[in-house]
């Protein structure tokens, strides 16, 4: 007979040694994060069998003013099987000590997928007047893991916070758009390309762009260019400090985990990009684009850069993070979606972000707070 799944909390070094005997988990979910998020308090949990380490999480608290009560969150994770016979033991596990830390509420975002579109039938879609959402579209895979997890969720008494809008969640993106590396070359990443996406690289390279890896110390040249980047795309920066944590704490977790790139034009900085990756999974993480030099593809230049490395580090998945499923031509976010698209990818569906409000008084508290964030997330807060 299987002994009890139990939940207690681990060292981090605990947890990064489980982080690094895995095949990939997402870089929200390694210790090091927890020391990005400064805003937040960090734990790392390991769910065990006896005193066998079977899994394990970040998971980060965010208290509620004036009581002694937390939203208990693991972004992009956990990193579950969640194809096992006892997954609903392992979530009753987490319930129980999440429950004991003081959570009112749980908020996980299992990175399951539910289904993949490939770029023709993404373009087919954008070119069809009739579509206007991904979940309109067949998709190209199915994956049947997906309907499975979000079947446990829901009886489980768990809440889907996906986006009703077509627009962006408030937490994590539940619709990314990847490019598969495994088992491919540099000339079929090309290949695999649109002639626009292709002719753009040639372009950069004739006009003489040169991508680089910057440090720390370049990171007050990237943080200008995305200032920039921000006022132009009317979206809320991040100060340069936040940047510096997030590199230092990376970093020092694994001298790889996260690079800067800088692509240069005549010696003018035209583009900046920060990469991390996870054992097996590349993502591209922020971006930024000066206005000034835009023919000659400087963003275009430094993502090629990126997805080589990423290949040549062994990744199976160059991940360009979030995209919405809205796919109709008067969507202001079509383009970011198209540009995506470009480079021969696909669009992937995960489960998505999930609360779980605790039986209780607790509940009240959770309703009141789901409130306060749906109102915030429409801009009436």
């Amino acid at each position: 007979m299987s002994a009890p799944i139990r939940v207690r909390t681990i060292s981090a070094a605990e947890h990064l040694a489980w982080v690094q005997a895995q095949p990939a988990v997402s870089f929200l979910q390694t210790p090091a994060w927890g020391r990005v998020k400064t805003d937040w308090r960090s734990e790392s949990v390991g769910w065990f069998e006896g005193e066998t380490l079977r899994a394990a999480a970040l998971v980060l608290y965010r208290k509620v003013p004036k009581v002694a009560k937390f939203l208990a969150y693991l972004p992009e994770g956990p990193a579950l099987d969640w194809g096992d016979a006892r997954i609903v033991e392992y979530l009753a596990a987490l319930r129980a000590h999440l429950s004991a830390q003081g959570a009112f509420a749980i908020r996980l975002g299992p990175t399951v997928v539910v289904n993949r579109w490939g770029a023709e039938t993404i373009k087919a879609a954008v070119a069809d007047p009739a579509v206007t959402r991904l979940a309109e579209v067949t998709p190209d895979v199915s994956e049947p893991l997906g309907p499975q997890v979000v079947g446990t969720l829901e009886r489980l008494g768990f809440r889907s916070q996906a986006a009703t809008d077509g627009g962006f969640a408030t937490g994590q993106p539940q619709f990314v758009f990847q490019v598969p590396l495994a088992g491919r070359t540099e000339a079929d990443l090309l290949a695999g390309m649109n002639q626009l996406w292709r002719r753009n690289i040639k372009k950069a390279a004739k006009l003489g762009v040169v991508v680089e890896r910057g440090t720390i110390e370049d990171l007050p040249a990237f943080h200008t260019t995305y200032l920039e980047t921000a006022a132009r795309d009317h979206f809320t920066p991040r100060p340069l400090s936040y940047f510096q944590l997030m590199m230092r704490e990376l970093t020092a977790e694994d001298p790889d985990r996260m690079r800067l790139y800088l692509a240069r034009h005549e010696g003018d900085l035209v583009a900046a990009t920060l990469w991390i990756r996870v054992g097996t999974h590349a993502w591209y993480s922020y971006g930024a684009s000066t206005s000034a030099k835009r023919e000659v593809q400087g963003s275009t230049a430094i993502q090629w850069q990126m997805m080589r490395d990423a290949l040549e580090a062994g990744a199976r998945v160059y991940d360009l993070r979030g995209i919405t499923e809205t796919v109709s031509e008067d969507d202001p976010h079509l383009g970011l979606i198209r540009f995506k698209v470009g480079t021969g990818g696909e669009a992937v569906e995960y489960v998505g972000e999930w609360d779980y409000p605790m039986p209780g008084p607790d509940r009240l508290l959770y309703l009141a707070f789901d409130r306060y964030m749906r109102r915030r997330a429409r801009g009436t807060e």
